[in-house]
């Protein structure tokens, strides 16, 4: 793969982060590492040791398997709403930038009703209008990162709508479905990307300051922004409650935001910011 080829080392080392978190997750939720999340299998608070590498919780549950069922669920969740807004604001915004008119108009002004709510008083709102718990998180995610991927595929499709090959499909008869899918789409699929991880980014922190607040996932199952809610009653007594899933998340979102640094360089190379 040339982009692979030509990727710096912190691009790779961003990609080879979150896919030792998908990994870890995967293989831990597929053959039980560490036990059941929800068995109450040691004394209560007891610190990383052998027996529980990363200790255990306030009901005595081993936080490993915990943590790794967290981490799951935080991105399963978050990667579902990016993709759901993908597709939402890749049609909204060919439909604002290439159709125009009064359908344009409509969407762009329902994007930025959206766009002026602040993000957390949106996300509790969506939790109070559906109820606190996945279904919540999910809707949550898609109204925060739609807006601004909506805005930038309109700018991108504004533009390529004014290229020669999409004006002469135009003038040669071609009808807009041929052209959306000949002509667009593939031009698009680059700014889509990038801005997918952007928003996955994003994603990932919706849910945890949603799930902090007792908003998102709820007890028993787990997530990043679970574990760290409930880990911060035994902040001074447990520090290792937070600080471990604190770390992952942490993590994953640097490693999404390092790497799609790196994936708008090498697809979009004209608006990399440093010549020097």
């Amino acid at each position: 793969m040339i982009w692979w080829r030509n990727a710096d080392w912190l691009t790779r080392s961003g990609l080879v982060c979150l896919a030792v978190l998908v990994l870890a997750s995967a293989v831990g939720t597929a053959t039980g590492i560490g036990g059941d999340p929800d068995a109450m299998v040691g004394p209560r608070l007891s610190p990383p040791g052998a027996d529980f590498l990363l200790g255990t919780d306030e009901l005595g549950r081993s936080m490993l398997p915990r943590l790794l069922e967290g981490i799951g669920s935080t991105l399963l969740l978050s990667a579902a709403a990016v993709l759901v807004t993908a597709v939402l604001a890749t049609l909204l915004g060919i439909a604002a930038g290439y159709r125009g008119g009064w359908l344009g108009e409509v969407v762009m002004r329902l994007i930025e009703v959206l766009h002026s709510f602040p993000t957390i008083v949106l996300a509790i709102l969506v939790a109070a209008v559906v109820g606190p718990g996945r279904t919540a998180t999910l809707c949550s995610i898609v109204l925060i990162t739609i807006p601004l991927m909506t805005r930038v595929v309109r700018a991108a499709a504004v533009a390529v709508a004014e290229r020669e090959y999409v004006t002469s499909a135009v003038i040669s008869g071609a009808r807009w479905p041929r052209i959306l899918v000949r002509h667009l789409l593939p031009n698009l699929s680059g700014t889509i990307a990038v801005q997918g991880t952007y928003a996955l980014s994003v994603g990932i922190l919706v849910e945890g300051g949603l799930s902090f607040l007792g908003f998102g996932v709820q007890p028993p199952q787990s997530s990043l922004g679970a574990l760290l809610q409930q880990g911060s009653t035994y902040l001074l007594a447990a520090p290792w409650l937070v600080i471990v899933p604190g770390i992952v998340l942490v993590a994953a979102i640097l490693a999404i935001n390092v790497f799609g640094d790196g994936l708008r360089d090498g697809l979009e190379p004209r608006e990399a910011r440093s010549l020097v």
